[in-house]
């Protein structure tokens, strides 16, 4: 099992000095982002592509500093239907796929991505309790006309570079849990699309990180070291939230593509991102890592860090700390 770190918590560092960073914190693996909702800011997607810069002179970024590379991360909207945010994201997929294939690196992790309501609609729609009859037909659409006919032109183009599409089940996305993550694999007949496992997402819906791997099996592919903190308002706002507020436009703002930002976290918040360990102690990380192991000893785990409470090296610390806890208890 390799512990590696998701380079984007690192884009303000040089990619030499984001890699001294990982070394310097006992880990072996960077998970480098490649397109989608951020920028490329350590790989050189377009110019590999065109070969004006060769693989082997990206490569030697990494001789002889310890650590390698455990895969690209293009996360995004690809079905978005917005023109200015799908298309982008679908051809930054596409291209991280082919860059990997050059690369020799076999996974990509992404997101599933979310269409919208109907056909000449220009919002996504997310239907996760479908009771009335018509989110029963709109899924309709959403899968059968959307999604399945994209997964499978991004399986068929993974399978081409030898890659393994790993999909974070996050909100706002057809796959957000285990049983959607099935349901398109099935749906479509995939070969080389499976999951992410990023346990940060199912623990706020109630899922078992642990008993979602056993029920995936070979199906988890990639792995995310990301934690969460259930809080006491979770008791009566439950845990979907619409207190999100717009952040000011005067301020730096993420970009999701387009007119599309990253809205402000509520200050009271039903749950939190928190550093790992911070929501669930070594014994939760310990069973996580050997449900992992169990699938695939050689499983790539990436810390991810969006604990706003501590500074990048601080959380990335005290993550590496409860993972190596539970790295030596297995």
């Amino acid at each position: 099992m390799k512990l590696g770190v998701y380079n984007a918590i690192l884009h303000d560092k040089s990619l030499p000095e984001a890699l001294k960073t990982v070394a310097s914190l006992g880990l072996e693996g960077i998970e480098i982002n490649s397109g989608g909702f951020l920028p490329p800011v350590h790989i050189p997607v377009d110019d590999l592509l065109a070969g004006t810069i060769s693989p082997e002179e990206y490569l030697k970024n990494f001789e002889g500093t310890g650590v390698s590379i455990a895969g690209l991360n293009c996360n995004g909207n690809p079905l978005h239907p917005d023109p200015e945010v799908g298309p982008e994201d679908a051809e930054d997929l596409r291209k991280s796929i082919r860059v990997a294939g050059l690369l020799g690196i076999d996974r990509v992790v992404t997101m599933s991505g979310l269409p919208a309501a109907h056909a000449g609609g220009t919002w996504p729609a997310w239907h996760v309790n479908t009771w009335d009859s018509g989110y029963l037909d709109s899924q309709d659409y959403q899968w059968n006309e959307v999604a399945i006919p994209f997964w499978k032109e991004i399986d068929a183009l993974a399978r081409e570079n030898g890659v393994k599409v790993a999909i974070e089940m996050h909100p706002q996305n057809l796959v957000f849990n285990p049983p959607t993550m099935k349901r398109l694999v099935e749906k479509g007949g995939l070969t080389n699309v499976g999951a992410e496992m990023d346990p940060s997402h199912l623990f706020w819906q109630g899922i078992d990180p642990v008993k979602a791997i056993e029920w995936l099996g070979p199906l988890v592919f990639h792995a995310a070291a990301k934690d969460t903190r259930i809080n006491p308002n979770c008791e009566i706002y439950g845990v979907l939230d619409d207190s999100f507020t717009r952040a000011p436009a005067d301020q730096p703002r993420t970009s999701l593509g387009g007119k599309h930002f990253v809205n402000t976290w509520p200050t009271d918040s039903a749950w939190d991102f928190v550093a790992v360990g911070e929501g669930h102690d070594v014994d939760f990380w310990t069973r996580f890592l050997a449900a992992l192991q169990k699938v695939d000893p050689n499983m790539a785990v990436n810390i991810e860090h969006e604990d706003t409470a501590y500074g990048p090296l601080e959380g990335l610390q005290i993550a590496v700390d409860t993972l190596n806890k539970a790295k030596a208890a297995l």
